[in-house]
């Protein structure tokens, strides 16, 4: 990934709103949300969704579909991973990180 799209991912994602949209999309799986169920989820407005889905879209880290009358959106797990590898890229320089080692006997507990 270039850094040009990590920040404009990052951007997308530095958004309470955007942020929640994302990770609902996330859980969702790659079958994604319906526009109108995301909106009643989260309890934003149909206007606010759209500009918000628009900037996440923009950013390419989510993607829309047409099924039937809906509008379907899903997070695009290939982008999402490429945008964290950039993020830990070379992390610690090659070396074990501490952080790894501490998250994984939290996530082992």
């Amino acid at each position: 990934m270039k850094q040009d799209d990590a920040i404009a991912a990052l951007g997308a994602l530095a958004h309470d709103h955007r942020l929640s949209v994302f990770r609902l999309l996330v859980q969702a799986g790659p079958q994604g949300v319906a526009a109108g169920d995301i909106a009643r989820q989260l309890g934003l407005p149909n206007s606010s969704l759209s500009f918000h889905l628009a900037q996440l879209q923009q950013a390419g880290i989510v993607s829309q579909r047409r099924d039937g009358r809906s509008l379907i959106y899903s997070a695009d797990y290939a982008a999402m991973e490429s945008l964290l590898g950039f993020l830990t890229e070379n992390c610690c320089a090659g070396a074990t990180c501490m952080a790894s080692k501490d998250s994984a006997k939290e996530n082992s507990r």
